[in-house]
């Protein structure tokens, strides 16, 4: 291998580092096992580097290599560490910073809440220095139908995730805006997932409005849900879209740390990544 550049001795790392982060990720979108020169063509590096650097990542377990084939694919111990990780991730730590950025840029009420057992479980709740306040608590729970943070969570559930809860729980009407049959959910939790945001329009509480969006996983699921809630006369309806900018952006911010990648994201992550493997080829 090539020594480091006079100069620099931590550039060479790097490169190497950011070629095995791309052959990992490339590992991960093509299909099925993939032949040394598929791996090569997809980060665009010569089939001998390429090579180097699977022998490697598989001494570590980070791919593996078929036996009858040769064919690669990611190794086991990718699956080992990323247990590890979620074990020890804690949302609520996470979220915390998140939420007071969003207070700060808000100047409102902001409140992280999860889906537990189809009810809102609200877990972290900061509040501007304001003279009206909201009478939200920390451990409240409330119902998933008439509030922004649950319908922002069940708009990325399956129909049959949310016909189970809606059996369980009902559709109890607390306001006169209240959403009470499933049809009209439903086609609320369509312009949800179309506009990434939702909203609660004093369907929990009179005088209070709510937009929430939600926290994604890896996978895409909801694992949770941040807000902003203001009395309604400091959220009128036409400050809605620029308070939702606000939710959505902090939401996806906490929902990358989750380890989230929309297929948008994914692809230019993975551009990057290559790009910087091919640097300095």
């Amino acid at each position: 291998m090539s020594p480091a550049p006079a100069g620099n001795p931590s550039l060479y790392r790097v490169q190497v580092l950011d070629r095995a982060l791309a052959i990992l990720d490339a590992l991960a979108q093509l299909r099925g096992d993939s032949s040394l020169a598929e791996v090569a063509a997809a980060v665009k590096l010569h089939k001998s580097s390429v090579h180097r650097l699977l022998m490697s990542l598989e001494r570590h377990r980070l791919v593996d290599r078929d036996a009858q084939s040769g064919r690669f694919r990611l190794g086991m111990r990718l699956f080992d560490l990323g247990t590890l990780a979620v074990a020890r991730f804690n949302v609520r730590d996470r979220a915390r910073p998140h939420l007071e950025r969003l207070m700060y840029n808000s100047h409102e009420t902001v409140h992280l809440c999860v889906l537990d057992n189809g009810e809102v479980l609200y877990l972290d709740k900061i509040e501007p220095d304001r003279t009206v306040r909201l009478s939200s608590t920390i451990g409240h729970r409330s119902g998933a139908h008439c509030t922004a943070v649950g319908k922002a969570m069940m708009a990325w559930l399956t129909e049959e995730e949310v016909d189970v809860i809606l059996q369980q729980r009902g559709m109890q009407r607390c306001t006169a805006r209240t959403l009470v049959t499933p049809a009209e959910l439903k086609a609320d939790l369509k312009v949800i997932r179309e506009r990434g945001y939702a909203v609660d329009d004093e369907e929990h509480e009179e005088g209070v409005r709510c937009v929430a969006a939600a926290v994604k996983d890896y996978s895409g699921r909801p694992v949770a849900a941040m807000s902003v809630s203001a009395p309604s006369f400091r959220l009128p309806q036409e400050k809605l879209p620029l308070v939702a900018e606000l939710v959505v952006d902090t939401a996806q911010a906490l929902s990358l740390e989750c380890w989230y990648r929309p297929a948008e994201a994914g692809n230019g992550a993975g551009q990057k990544a290559q790009a910087s493997a091919r640097a300095g080829q």
